[in-house]
């Protein structure tokens, strides 16, 4: 699974100038590439990549400056994941623009991970911290015993955070368009 969110603590992203205008579209396969190497530059799980799931958000000369995917679980749960920005576009919604569209496309329940300590980011979304296994998914109480057992080993005093979106709304409260 690929845990998301960027690489920086959260900041509040104000809405996109005009001049700084954002366009989000689904990515193509000559997309692929590119989102590959955002990927990897924001350092996250680069595995589980799928060019035909993902949003993009491209600047006005067509650069790619973000992306996101929802990607499908075998037990049915359905994640927010691979979400990335440029570094040079942090700050200016291009991650609110990408988070926003997938939840209208994908609406509720969708779920997320990521390291922890990003959750203020997540909670303006409406996503809310799961701490009992039980109220998890399948996938997602395998993946939290299995980031437990490894990062206590790896990386102790880090973690993954485990969220869901359940709302039927945007972060402004909006009601979700099924688009």
């Amino acid at each position: 699974m690929i845990p998301i969110g960027e690489v920086h603590a959260p900041r509040r992203e104000p809405a996109a100038d005009p001049e700084h205008a954002l366009r989000v579209r689904p990515a193509t396969a000559d997309d692929a590439p590119v989102v590959r190497a955002l990927i990897r530059r924001v350092r996250i799980n680069p595995t589980g990549l799928d060019w035909r799931r993902f949003l993009v958000a491209e600047g006005q000369d067509g650069t790619v400056l973000a992306c996101g995917q929802i990607k499908p679980h075998g037990d049915g749960a359905r994640e927010l994941s691979s979400v990335a920005v440029d570094e040079r576009w942090r700050g200016r919604g291009a991650a609110r623009a990408i988070i926003e569209r997938l939840q209208r496309r994908a609406g509720p329940p969708l779920w997320l991970t990521f390291r922890e300590g990003l959750e203020p980011m997540y909670e303006r979304f409406g996503f809310r911290r799961v701490r009992d296994r039980q109220a998890m998914t399948p996938y997602f109480r395998r993946l939290d015993r299995l980031a437990r057992l490894l990062l206590g080993i790896v990386r102790p005093g880090e973690g993954l955070a485990i969220m869901v979106w359940q709302e039927s709304c945007t972060s402004e409260g909006a009601p979700a368009d099924p688009a």
